[in-house]
């Protein structure tokens, strides 16, 4: 098997799968590691910020087992790795085997058997209404920078949207008289979100000065001072540039952060689950649960502040 088996694999994972350029980037090099550990040993395991490039060969992957699986991604983890790469490398190469077995290039798929590794769930930061408040208030608004960062700021923390989602949010995806924006997420998947009439009212204010951003000639909302759209590690700097001014010792916040803000809030204020999951664009409900731990933990927190006997 040669490189273009990867290639057409990684073609399947972007055309039909909607993959990410990040996750497709992440499977290459998933693999790359691989098949290297099948032909050369521990030893040939590469760094994850290696070069990503297609294996030469598929045919160590051919020949392997469950229990070269296994060794694999029990190396991942004895060289450092976590049990979430040791866990998306195992998808990665799931993923691939059962694309070469449907496809005809391989008889069997041993990943299948294997387990995935057991991945703790950490309890995901979350600000206060105070420190929210602090945050999108800290923008100056007498200059039109500072109106473009109140908008992104309120926008993030009124939507819970994903800072790639909002780097590629487009003038027409926004209804603010009526106060929704279309999204769209992961794998290319669009859903309707509410806008909150703060977040509405600072966009209206950041438009009516977006000409002045070198008069931008496209239609993405957020843009810099040239005029070219907002990347989204720009938006991740403007959000830790107005944390390191209203909250210094709270470094670790990013845009992120307010997603999980977002939904705290709105399940501490008694918004249903499935409806919090279909505004974060979750495919499981698996993955927004983890905000009701969030809660119990702030409503205990608050029992031991408060009761005499706690």
């Amino acid at each position: 098997m040669s490189t273009i088996d990867v290639l057409q694999f990684l073609n399947h994972l972007k055309v039909e799968r909607n993959c990410s350029r990040h996750t497709l980037r992440a499977y290459m090099l998933d693999l790359q590691q691989f098949c290297d550990f099948l032909e050369n040993g521990p030893a040939a395991l590469r760094r994850e910020d290696g070069e990503a490039r297609p294996p030469a060969s598929l045919d160590a992957m051919r020949a392997a087992d469950r229990e070269k699986v296994r060794a694999f991604l029990a190396h991942v983890q004895t060289a450092g790795g976590s049990p979430r790469t040791s866990a998306r490398k195992l998808a990665a190469i799931r993923a691939a085997y059962k694309f070469f077995t449907r496809t005809g290039r391989m008889d069997a798929n041993p990943a299948m058997g294997v387990r995935s590794p057991k991945l703790a769930r950490d309890l995901p930061e979350v600000l206060t209404i105070p420190e929210v408040t602090a945050l999108v208030e800290a923008p100056d608004l007498s200059e039109p920078p500072g109106l473009r960062d109140r908008a992104l700021l309120e926008t993030l923390y009124s939507t819970g949207i994903r800072a790639a989602e909002l780097a590629g949010l487009r003038i027409e995806d926004m209804d603010l008289a009526h106060g929704m924006l279309r999204v769209l997420g992961k794998r290319r998947k669009e859903r309707l979100v509410p806008l909150g009439s703060l977040a509405a009212r600072a966009l209206e204010d950041y438009l009516a000065v977006r000409g002045g951003f070198g008069q931008p000639g496209h239609r993405i909302v957020f843009v810099n001072a040239r005029g070219g759209p907002l990347t989204t590690r720009s938006v991740q700097r403007i959000v830790e540039r107005y944390v390191l001014q209203v909250m210094p010792l709270r470094r670790e916040v990013s845009p992120h952060t307010l997603r999980h803000t977002f939904a705290t809030h709105m399940l501490d204020a008694g918004a249903d689950l499935r409806v919090v999951q279909e505004l974060l664009g979750h495919e499981s409900l698996s993955s927004t649960q983890i905000y009701t731990h969030v809660s119990i933990e702030r409503l205990r927190q608050v029992y031991r502040d408060a009761h005499p006997h706690a």
